[in-house]
């Protein structure tokens, strides 16, 4: 899963790149010496050389008849280039994938079944944001890796000028009401962009509705149900609380290049953000924060796309054993952890989140992955967010359309790209 984005496998470009399947070494047998090498592609920034280098040395340690060549793979044209390898006698033992891509590629046949090891790599505590787009048609296809999810940042210190306390806002009444007090002065007391969907998928998924549902087989729009209309009048009633523009997303402008200019009290965004607003206005660093996305009662937070990479073993790897071990070490306590505290992700598992304790964002993200979600799970969904009629519903909506109209418009739509292919 691309970091920045979080939108996970279905909006990769993809652009020819069969010939770089042949840089894989899955098909060697062995290294002569008894020894067997396991070929990993792993995405470009999802770990870093340091830690990369560490693990690599202990799993050799650890395991003396195991070679370990891992291969940086760039997101771009990722998804093809994965095809491809499925498809071909070449492919590598182990490969990372978006969350949201493993259901297409599982479709295609070309992985394998991991289920008969879930209990060995500690299933019944994965992130459900992970475990369940990594599953097809009952069967798990991909193991948990790590996760990233959206948390509030804010200002502190127009959080004081306000006398408003971060730790004090549990629930969505709270937040409206401390965001209406910081909505003065010349204060955005949030800048949200209309058509920041993944947000309005998670004020969805908290009224216990979906963005699509499956009936008999077929997928069907879901974003005129009573309870995806309720989110959306959240979304409404958030996004007036600032100057969002109505008609583009958190990229257009770069929200993080806004927040900078000083007006802004808050963002939803990956905790990586608050970086890019200290590096475009440096006078803000030491002044911001982080709490999770509060949820409608205090005792559960706001439910958040959970976006993140599994790994996943070709059907036609070389080495299948050697690749269930890798991942095994890979996804342990030990390695989830020091994952956790280098990359500033949240661990696969919910019993791990206290390895990120120490850092402020992590931690906030560690809260909200416990109520993660993932985008329906099918292939057909990559058709949706090719198009994206979400963006234009919410567009709509908050330029004064119908909202039950404008969903049912949406949802004919997102029906429509989902069984396209059917």
């Amino acid at each position: 899963m691309k970091y920045r984005l979080l939108a996970g496998g279905s909006v990769f470009v993809l652009t020819a790149a069969l010939s770089a399947c042949s840089s894989s070494s899955g098909s060697d047998s062995g290294n002569g010496d008894g020894r067997t090498t396991v070929d990993v592609w792993l995405m470009r920034d999802s770990v870093s050389a340091q830690f990369q280098k560490e693990f690599t040395a202990d799993f050799e340690k650890r395991h003396p008849t195991i070679d370990v060549k891992i291969q940086i793979q760039e997101w771009d044209g990722i998804g093809q280039k994965i095809t491809a390898a499925l498809a071909s006698n070449d492919a590598p033992d182990v490969i990372e994938a978006g969350n949201t891509q493993v259901a297409q590629f599982a479709e295609s046949g070309g992985l394998l079944d991991l289920s008969d090891h879930t209990d060995e790599l500690n299933g019944e505590d994965w992130l459900s944001g992970l475990a369940e787009p990594g599953s097809y048609e009952g069967k798990q296809y991909g193991i948990p890796y790590y996760a990233a999810n959206r948390v509030v940042i804010h200002r502190t210190d127009l959080f004081e000028k306000a006398g408003v306390d971060a730790a004090e806002i549990k629930t969505r009444e709270q937040w409206i009401d401390a965001t209406a007090k910081l909505n003065k002065g010349g204060t955005q007391g949030i800048y949200l962009p209309g058509q920041m969907w993944y947000a309005l998928a998670g004020f969805i998924w908290d009224e216990g509705g979906d963005l699509a549902a499956e009936s008999g087989g077929k997928w069907s729009g879901a974003l005129d149900t009573p309870e995806a209309l309720r989110g959306m009048e959240f979304y409404e009633e958030l996004q007036a609380l600032g100057k969002g523009p109505k008609d583009s997303d958190e990229d257009d402008p770069p929200q993080a290049e806004v927040m900078a200019q000083g007006q802004v009290a808050q963002v939803i965004s990956t905790p990586g953000g608050a970086k890019v607003i200290e590096e475009n206005n440096p006078e803000l660093k030491g002044k911001l924060a982080f709490f999770p996305i509060p949820g409608k009662t205090a005792d559960t937070p706001g439910a958040v796309f959970t976006g993140g990479s599994d790994l996943v073993v070709p059907a036609a790897a070389a080495h299948p054993d050697e690749a269930v071990t890798f991942i095994k070490e890979l996804t342990g306590d030990t390695w989830q952890k020091k994952l956790a505290v280098a990359m500033s992700y949240v661990p696969n598992r919910t019993t791990l989140a206290s390895a990120v304790a120490d850092d402020p964002g992590a931690a906030a993200m560690a809260v909200g992955a416990a109520n993660g979600h993932a985008t329906p799970n099918t292939p057909g969904w990559a058709a949706v967010e090719a198009e994206n009629p979400i963006k234009d519903y919410m567009t709509a909506v908050l330029t004064g359309g119908d909202p039950a109209k404008e969903a049912a418009k949406a949802s004919q739509d997102i029906t429509r790209a989902m069984n396209a292919g059917s």
